[in-house]
């Protein structure tokens, strides 16, 4: 019987992550260089597939020229402009809705920090739809995503089996760890991460392709 939805944060809920990869061009191509988006890719979701920093990458590139404190800064200023301004994605809140309504508990499994998860959902309006968001915070330092500790931690705070549970994903290291919680899911690929061939037990291009009633109705949940 499926029994919750866990949702990942960064990409899945709110477009955080188009935004980052656009500033991050915009300032590439000022200097005349060109982000290398295969290795920042690798980055999202978690950590494990690369070390890859941007800054250190483009200062490395500039010979020295530009200093990554002051191209770190630009870039958290940018993108977290376009961020404050963009809404939730579609689909959300019609699962939440719709699991709400037959008493399928809801909850956040993320590798950002609270300070950016919650003060992100409380913006939202929606951080009180969660119980409970667990993030980078909660886990052991370097266990985050692709690790499979944040999804463990969520299901333990629900009370629910790991076959009794969804997780929605949109990026390798996210799924890789529900894989390893042993969690059904539902990846999400965005432009990003789509170019890394995600996948899950179901894939969709949004998440207003997937239904809880077509959740309900797979073998795993239907006993």
């Amino acid at each position: 019987m499926l029994k919750a939805l866990i949702f990942d944060f960064d990409g899945l809920i709110l477009d955080t992550e188009t935004p980052e990869v656009f500033v991050w061009e915009t300032i590439y191509r000022e200097h005349g260089y060109q982000l290398p988006i295969e290795e920042w890719a690798k980055t999202v979701g978690g950590f494990g597939l690369s070390t890859f920093d941007a800054a250190e990458h483009l200062a490395h590139l500039s010979g020295g020229r530009l200093d990554p404190v002051s191209l770190r800064l630009r870039y958290r200023r940018e993108s977290d402009a376009i961020v404050q301004a963009s809404p939730i994605l579609p689909g959300v809140m019609d699962l939440i809705q719709s699991a709400q309504q037959i008493g399928v508990k809801v909850a956040i499994g993320s590798s950002s920090p609270h300070s950016w998860v919650d003060s992100h959902t409380q913006r939202l309006g929606i951080y009180h739809l969660f119980t409970p968001i667990i993030c980078q915070d909660d886990v052991a330092p370097g266990r985050t995503k692709p690790h499979p500790d944040i999804y463990l931690k969520v299901l333990y705070q629900l009370q629910v089996a790991n076959t009794e549970a969804v997780i929605f994903e949109d990026s390798p290291n996210g799924v890789k760890a529900a894989r390893q919680a042993g969690v059904f899911v539902v990846a999400v690929p965005n432009q990003l991460t789509g170019q890394m061939q995600v996948s899950g037990d179901i894939t969709v291009a949004s998440l207003e392709e997937i239904s809880l009633q077509r959740l309900m109705a797979e073998e795993r949940f239907a006993l």
